[in-house]
């Protein structure tokens, strides 16, 4: 069964960092597109990073060269580094896999940002 666990959210100020990380389970990720979404209160998930089996990365344009998306497929995991943040970077942020044309999610990671 796959499973992903989010970890490193939290309260931060305008301009900080943080850097979350993702621990998968039940499935060899190495083999798979991983990404981050998050999800802001009233609007909808939103892509914001995927990285492919070979570490070729896409970010979306709202958090380019603000954020970084790396992966350890020996530790079956993925990390979001988050530098230079905002108030709209505000949301939780979840981890996703795609396996098979199945989307699998951890619970979530609360992000806040304070201005």
């Amino acid at each position: 069964q796959v499973h992903l666990v989010e970890s490193g959210g939290g309260l931060v100020q305008f301009g900080g960092s943080l850097r979350l990380s993702c621990v998968g389970s039940g499935v060899a990720f190495r083999n798979y597109v991983m990404g981050w979404y998050r999800q802001a209160p009233g609007k909808q998930r939103e892509l914001v990073a995927t990285i492919t089996s070979n570490s070729r990365t896409r970010y979306a344009d709202s958090v380019k060269g603000r954020f970084t998306i790396s992966r350890d497929n020996a530790e079956n995991t993925v990390y979001l580094q988050m530098n230079s943040l905002k108030p709209e970077d505000t949301a939780v942020y979840y981890c996703n896999v795609l396996i098979d044309l199945l989307n699998f999610w951890g619970q979530g990671t609360q992000v806040t940002v304070t201005s």
